[in-house]
């Protein structure tokens, strides 16, 4: 490389285009000529370098222009929160029980010559059900009555010899003994006809058992007897069950811890109760609380209670198992959210709150009670705030949000 010129050295240097300047510098001097092998290989060096350098510089300045722009809002779905009164409630499972249940048994013997009823239907008391066969009890009335009718005949003439011999003795024409005896005769007699009297009403009453009637309004069961069966009166078995269902008791069961809350209040005021779907998911009725069991069941730690239901429209059946809340105390013009809104933060209950500029800030609050989907706050919340009810999962401190419209999903990762 002896002979090379000083601009050529530098051009070595400082790259492609001031090389190619200095090797034509003394081109035509016989020691400035380069031969054309070194030519090509200052030139592959030159390009080479400058294309490293251009994408170094492209890739210092991407991340930067990343950097600057905004992260894309995250959809959700927004809440308010909501000044509510809320009950205080108390959560059982109650069974329905029927007002009265009726077990309908014949009080004579005899054979069932009618049915008058059809199975399941509702009837009025007094309502005849069944027909006994009634000519055996009205023999038995008609022999009682004539009985008393021979008896009553028999006293007339025993009255009328007893005061003959009244007045015969007073002349000192009957003995006293004979005077007595007919006084005796008209004494029997007249027990005679008080226990034929008894027995005509006995039979009178006899002949009424013979038609079954209903004691009280309510509703029928199934017939377990037909047309023909002979019954008695000691049979343990019953001709059909009816049930009282307007109104019903629904009996159920709290944890002695809320024993003392619910004493008090009742002693006050009847506490109301609202029975649900076994479900939980449909109010059926409410009623009064009539009941504190006398004693605490110690072997599951209980306390056995009873609510009493008008059931007009008699949508509790008895037998039915029914989800039963206790009305203990409300709770007035507090924050509500929904119950998805709150989450679990490392301190307690948390909820992202909407702030200025649409963006997401995470709050901690005091929950009291969650029920029927809605939670009630006592500190960290103001009515009118808003809060992301869906799609807090994917939120970070500060993070930017959209409200996603009705029926889109915010849920895309799976957030609940």
């Amino acid at each position: 490389m002896r002979g090379l010129t000083p601009p050529l050295c530098r051009a070595r240097a400082i790259g492609y285009e001031t090389a190619h300047a200095c090797l034509f510098f003394d081109s035509g001097s016989r020691e400035g000529r380069v031969k054309p092998r070194l030519v090509a290989l200052v030139l592959g060096i030159a390009l080479a370098a400058g294309s490293a350098g251009v994408w170094a510089t492209r890739d210092r300045a991407a991340p930067v222009a990343t950097a600057q722009e905004p992260a894309p809002a995250i959809p959700v779905t927004l809440g308010v929160v909501t000044a509510q009164d809320v009950p205080v409630l108390l959560h059982g499972i109650g069974t329905v029980q029927a007002f009265n249940t009726i077990a309908i048994k014949s009080r004579v013997d005899g054979t069932i010559v009618r049915v008058d009823f059809t199975e399941g239907e509702e009837v009025e008391a007094g309502a005849v059900l069944f027909e006994i066969d009634p000519r055996p009890y009205h023999a038995a009335l008609n022999q009682a009555k004539a009985a008393k009718a021979q008896h009553t005949a028999q006293l007339e003439s025993a009255q009328l010899d007893f005061e003959r011999s009244s007045k015969l003795l007073s002349r000192g024409y009957q003995t006293l003994q004979t005077f007595d005896q007919q006084r005796a005769t008209v004494g029997q007699l007249k027990a005679a006809i008080e226990g034929d009297q008894a027995q005509i009403e006995t039979a009178e009453l006899n002949l009424e058992y013979t038609n079954i009637r209903a004691p009280i309004a309510g509703r029928l069961g199934a017939r377990l007897v037909d047309i023909g069966n002979l019954v008695r009166a000691g049979d343990a078995a019953a001709l059909v069950t009816m049930t009282q269902v307007r109104p019903v008791f629904v009996s159920f069961t709290l944890p002695q811890q809320n024993f003392e809350d619910v004493r008090d209040r009742q002693v006050k005021q009847p506490l109301a109760v609202r029975a649900y779907t076994s479900d939980d998911k449909r109010e059926l009725a409410t009623g009064r609380l009539t009941l504190i069991d006398n004693a605490i069941d110690q072997l599951t730690g209980t306390i056995r209670l009873k609510a009493r239901f008008e059931n007009e429209d008699e949508r509790l059946w008895p037998g039915q198992f029914v989800n039963v809340r206790v009305v203990l105390d409300t709770r007035r013009a507090v924050p509500t959210v929904p119950a998805q809104a709150v989450q679990d933060g490392p301190d307690g209950p948390i909820v992202y709150v909407v702030g200025p500029g649409d963006t997401a800030h995470r709050k901690a609050i005091e929950v009291a009670a969650v029920q029927d989907g809605v939670a009630v706050v006592t500190q960290g919340l103001a009515p009118g705030e808003r809060v992301v009810v869906n799609g807090q999962f994917r939120l970070t401190e500060g993070a930017r949000i959209s409200a996603a419209p009705p029926g889109a999903s915010a849920n895309a990762d799976g957030s609940h």
